[in-house]
């Protein structure tokens, strides 16, 4: 088997309490390395890390299935099982959506349960989950 490269991805926060509070409790990330201006993430195995800068620019948004998704935003792609079981934590954490967890082009090629946050600083993030697989990267037989 072919292991899958990991990414690296720093992401601004204005508070670094809130993003430890958020990206450990709540998602439950394995804290890293960390100083009083950044903290090291483990997101199933990618690097991420959290950096202090309070003076961040904020995101725009474009259309997709009827919803204006943020840009810039990042995530993980789940199965459908683990999909439902972060929406199900998201919830109980009382976290605040910026889209709904719901199943985004139904029946249609690249038909995928999806949701969009953010974290405490308002860096946007999505978790999605293909209903298969093979859809992921697939380009024939879509429209929005």
């Amino acid at each position: 088997m072919t292991q899958i490269p990991r990414f690296h991805l720093a992401v601004p926060v204005d508070d670094l309490a809130a993003a430890e509070r958020f990206y450990g409790d709540v998602l439950s990330c394995e804290r890293g390395r960390s100083s009083d201006l950044w903290i090291d993430w483990n997101l199933r195995g990618h690097q991420l890390v959290t950096h202090l800068a309070p003076a961040a620019p904020r995101a725009a948004a474009n259309p997709v299935d009827g919803h204006d998704v943020p840009v810039p935003h990042f995530g993980l792609l789940l199965t459908v099982p683990e999909f439902h079981a972060l929406a199900g934590r998201l919830r109980a954490a009382d976290t605040a959506f910026v889209i709904e967890p719901y199943l985004r082009f139904a029946g249609r090629p690249g038909e995928q349960w999806t949701m969009f946050l953010t974290d405490p600083a308002g860096n946007a993030m999505e978790f999605k989950a293909f209903a298969d697989d093979a859809d992921v990267f697939a380009t024939s037989g879509f429209q929005d």
